[in-house]
């Protein structure tokens, strides 16, 4: 059966301070004329991983079933861990030494239930979808360096 919604394209970043370190991710959602942002982060995490969440986050937000999805990412780590078969090796081996196997298997989970392609772009190369992308990102990443730094627990080790 042919479906006669027309394709989501999801745009995707993500960015840690420090690996691991606090970080976010950002998520644009584009259909039909519609837009859609989303971002979220973490108080202590890393950059792949910030990166893969902007990619579940940005599937799970997809409400249709069987959606034609293109998501376009600087990460080469879930770009290629997709299109290279990567992470069926790694299913394979059931994770073996791979780290992040919490997030494949929630990414697997959403993944299997559209037809998603994915289109590796540069990053920081003014794209204006990454761009954004990484501007939801690291705005969230700063929000959690903020936050740790005004951590009572932060200011007493400052004044060590």
């Amino acid at each position: 059966m042919v479906s006669d919604r027309p394709p989501i394209y999801l745009y995707t970043d993500g960015s840690s301070s420090g690996n691991p370190g606090p970080g976010g991710w950002g998520a644009v959602l584009k259909c039909g004329g519609m837009c859609r942002e989303l971002s979220g982060g973490e108080s202590a995490t890393t950059n792949n991983r910030m990166e893969l969440m902007a990619v579940i986050r940005g599937l799970e937000a997809i409400k249709w079933e069987r959606a034609t999805v293109i998501v376009t990412s600087d990460s080469k780590y879930v770009v290629d861990a997709v299109t290279k078969g990567w992470l069926n090796h790694w299913v394979a081996i059931r994770f073996k030494g791979k780290k992040n196997e919490d997030l494949w298997l929630r990414f697997l989970d959403i993944y299997r239930k559209h037809d998603v392609s994915f289109v590796w772009v540069k990053g920081h190369a003014g794209h204006p979808e990454n761009e954004r992308c990484d501007s939801l990102a690291t705005s969230r990443t700063r929000e959690y360096l903020a936050a740790a730094s005004s951590s009572p627990a932060t200011a007493a080790e400052s004044k060590m």
